[in-house]
C-alpha cells in the first residue's frame, strides 16, 4: 500500500430528514473517488450519535492527488447534489501526515 502523506478530516450536516436522500449521491461519490489514482483510502459514515452528521477521511500520497480530485469530473455533480438535499454545512482540514504506525 501507498504511503499516506496527506489525510483530510472533515463533515457535513444536513437536515436528518435529507440523509436517506443524501446517501445515493454520496455513494457514488465514494465510488468514483477509490478509482482515482492516489486515492488510498476515502470514507464517510453518518454519526449514530448526531443527527445529520456525515463524517468524512480520506488518505492521499501527496497535495497534488488532493488537488486532482478536488479537479475531477464527479466533484461538480457532488457539489450540486449536496446543495440540492440541503446541506447545511461542511467542515473539512488538511493535514500533513508525519510518522504513521499502527497501532
Amino acid at each position: 500500500m501507498e504511503t499516506a502523506k496527506v489525510a483530510v478530516l472533515g463533515t457535513f450536516r444536513y437536515p436528518p430528514e435529507k440523509i436517506a436522500e443524501a446517501l445515493p449521491h454520496l455513494k457514488a461519490l465514494v465510488d468514483a473517488t477509490r478509482r482515482l489514482d492516489g486515492c488510498i483510502a476515502y470514507d464517510i459514515a453518518v454519526d449514530p450519535f448526531d443527527p445529520g452528521l456525515i463524517r468524512m477521511s480520506e488518505l492521499w500520497p501527496d497535495h497534488a492527488s488532493l488537488q486532482k480530485h478536488l479537479q475531477a469530473p464527479h466533484i461538480d455533480p457532488w457539489r450540486k447534489a449536496a446543495v440540492a438535499f440541503g446541506m447545511i454545512s461542511r467542515e473539512f482540514k488538511v493535514y500533513d501526515v508525519a510518522n504513521a504506525r499502527d497501532l
